[in-house]
């Protein structure tokens, strides 16, 4: 099975063409590119590059996984909406992960759990907690580094390496999801042909951007 696997929930825009079957994955060709600013302009000509790397077109795709978060708005939106796109241009299923999932799928085996943090902005971190197999304990949650409790003294992803000392962990690999992550946490439902969830991303709190409100009245006096 080949997989599309997008994600612009951290500052790096990832896509990647990955095999996977009941032996694992794969990855066949990929473009990761640490910008913050350019997701929207870099995620499709990273698909369309990983796709050539591999020797496939997209219409040889058996499925798409995404990244859903958490993450920032503008970034996360356009990897989500690029894979819904494409998903149905393609006819292809889309499966969301959560992308703190991706990156614990990643990280090399152990006998201790471990967190996954990302940057959230705003001064905090998403994050989660795993088990030594990688299986999510707690979380997503957005927080403050300082309101943080834990006895847990490891930890992957960008934010890891941000509020290391703040937190007094060790950050470990990874620090950015990876198309081979993605396709892991989505592998038993790939595998399996199962139904893809909806496609909801875990914002996990309000955007800044409010509606305007009705101008206010101004009376003589």
């Amino acid at each position: 099975m080949l997989v599309l696997a997008i994600d612009t929930s951290t500052p790096a825009v990832t896509a990647g063409v990955v095999a996977v079957d009941d032996s694992g994955v794969e990855t066949r060709g990929h473009r990761v590119t640490v910008d913050p600013r350019a997701h929207g302009e870099l995620i499709m000509p990273h698909a369309l590059a990983a796709a050539e790397e591999a020797g496939v077109a997209l219409r040889d795709l058996d499925a798409i996984v995404v990244g859903v978060g958490p993450g920032p708005f503008t970034g996360l939106r356009a990897g989500m909406a690029t894979a819904a796109a494409l998903g149905h241009a393609l006819g292809l299923p889309v499966y969301p992960v959560c992308s703190l999932d991706a990156l614990a799928a990643d990280v090399a085996p152990g006998d201790s759990a471990f967190l996954v943090l990302t940057d959230a902005r705003r001064r905090e971190v998403y994050w989660a907690a795993y088990d030594a197999t990688g299986a999510r304990t707690d979380g997503p949650h957005v927080q403050r580094p300082a309101d943080l409790e834990t006895d847990v003294k490891v930890a992957a992803g960008d934010g890891a390496v941000l509020y290391a000392d703040a937190l007094a962990i060790r950050p470990i690999e990874p620090r950015f999801p990876s198309p081979a992550g993605l396709v892991k946490a989505a592998r038993a439902a790939l595998l399996a042909k199962e139904t893809p969830g909806p496609l909801t991303p875990l914002y996990l709190r309000r955007p800044d951007a409010a509606e305007p409100t009705a101008p206010k009245r101004v009376t003589a006096q």
